[in-house]
């Protein structure tokens, strides 16, 4: 199977912060997929710098990732510029979490 940026999005989808029930790709935390011959890097964020979950987190998406890689190194870089908003999240997510444009 040709690993593809859909692919990496599909599996990105199953990774949850166990404090919100929606998926990481659903509330805006990945910024960036880069795939190339020998390396997938995934750069995101997290809504807070004290998220208690964040070591665990980022093991997550580096594992699901690396999955599914084909061999490629995976690489998760961490970034706080751009911070994250509510304007990051995918409308299922707003409607999941009951966040309408008057709420936010």
């Amino acid at each position: 199977m040709e690993l593809t940026r859909e692919n990496i999005i599909e599996v990105l989808q199953s990774v949850y912060d166990p404090e919100i029930p929606v998926n990481i790709w659903d509330l805006g935390l990945i910024y960036d997929i880069a795939i190339n011959e020998s390396d997938v890097i995934i750069t995101m964020t997290f809504t807070s710098p004290t998220c208690p979950m964040m070591e665990d987190l980022l093991q997550q998406v580096h594992d699901t990732v690396a999955a599914i890689s084909g061999g490629r190194d995976v690489r998760v870089d961490l970034v706080w510029d751009p911070p994250w908003d509510l304007s990051r999240m995918s409308d299922a997510a707003r409607l999941e979490l009951d966040l309408t444009e008057q709420g936010w």
